[in-house]
C-alpha cells in the first residue's frame, strides 16, 4: 500500500514546521477510532503535525476519530496511511520505538527527554517516533527496525500507559528540548510594588480604623501596631493592593463597622 493523504472536511491553519525540526509520530496497527483521535489532540498540543498510520485496525477514516480529536482535525486531514512499517519509515534517517518492555536487543534505551535530546541534536534529519498496538505494542522485528528505544519511567505497579499519554509525553519532552515549551502566561505582577508613601499611608488609615474601633488594648497598642505592619511588609503589597485595602476601609468606617 503506498501512502496517501486522508481527506478533510474543513481547513485549519496552523503552524506547520519544516521537516526535520519536528518528529514525525507513526502509529502501528492501531485499533481504537479514540486513541487515534486523541493521539492527533496530543500531537497538536505540542506542536507536532506530522501523523502516520500503518495499518489501521478496521480502516480508515474511522467513525468517532475527528470528535476525540478535539479540533486537532489539521493532523488527521494530513495523515498518511502505510502498508508496513518499513514503508512507513523509509524516508526517515533516525528512527525511535517505544515500548514499556525490555526486549532483548542491543539498543540504546532513552527516556523522553534524553529520546527527544538526540532528536534536537539531528536537526534536518527526518526523525521518526513508532507507537504499537493498544494491547500488546511493537513486535520484536519491529523493534528491531529503529534505532534506539524509548521508554517511559512509570511505576513498575502500573506500567500500562494510554496510546495517547504515550505520544502526549514525547511530545511534551520534544517541546522543551526544541526551546519552544514557552509557557501562555505568567503569575507576573500587573502593578508596580507600593512606595513606602503608600504603605505608610495605608499603616495610618488601618490604624486610625483600629483605634475607633477600640481594638487597641492600650498598653499593647504599639507592639499589635508593629506586628501589623511587619505582617504587610511581608505581604509585599503593590500599589493596586494598597488600594483595595484603603477602599475597604473607607467602605467598613463609612458604615461604622
Amino acid at each position: 500500500m503506498t501512502s496517501r493523504d486522508t481527506q478533510g472536511d474543513a481547513p485549519r491553519k496552523v503552524t506547520e514546521l519544516p521537516p526535520g525540526l519536528a518528529p514525525t509520530v507513526i502509529l502501528v496497527e492501531p485499533q481504537l477510532a479514540e486513541n487515534i483521535g486523541m493521539t492527533a489532540r496530543a500531537m497538536a498540543n505540542f506542536g507536532l503535525s506530522d501523523l502516520r498510520l500503518v495499518n489501521p485496525k478496521n480502516g480508515w477514516p474511522k467513525k468517532g476519530v475527528r470528535e476525540a480529536a478535539s479540533g486537532a482535525t489539521h493532523v488527521l486531514d494530513r495523515a498518511t496511511l502505510f502498508g508496513s512499517v518499513a514503508e512507513a519509515i523509509a524516508d526517515c534517517h533516525y528512527v525511535l520505538a517505544t515500548t514499556a518492555r525490555e526486549r532483548g536487543q542491543m539498543k540504546r534505551v532513552f527516556a523522553p527527554e534524553e529520546a527527544m535530546g538526540e532528536v534536537v541534536a539531528r536537526e534536518g534529519q527526518r526523525i521518526a517516533v513508532m507507537f504499537g498496538r493498544e494491547r500488546v505494542g511493537l513486535t520484536n522485528d519491529e523493534v528491531s527496525l529503529a534505532d534506539a528505544i524509548v521508554t517511559f519511567p512509570v511505576s513498575p505497579d502500573f506500567p500500562s500507559l494510554n496510546l495517547a499519554q504515550a505520544v502526549l509525553l514525547v511530545g511534551y519532552a520534544w517541546r522543551q528540548a526544541s526551546g519552544r515549551a514557552k509557557l501562555p502566561f505568567s503569575g507576573e505582577l500587573l502593578s508596580p510594588p507600593a512606595t513606602r508613601e503608600a504603605l505608610l499611608a495605608l499603616f495610618g488609615s488601618l490604624e486610625a480604623a483600629l483605634d475607633a474601633a477600640g481594638f487597641y488594648p492600650p498598653e499593647k497598642r504599639d507592639i499589635i501596631a508593629r506586628n501589623m505592619r511587619d505582617m504587610l511588609h511581608r505581604m509585599e503589597l503593590t500599589e493596586q493592593d494598597v488600594r483595595t485595602f484603603r477602599g475597604a476601609l473607607r467602605a467598613l468606617t463609612r458604615k461604622g463597622v
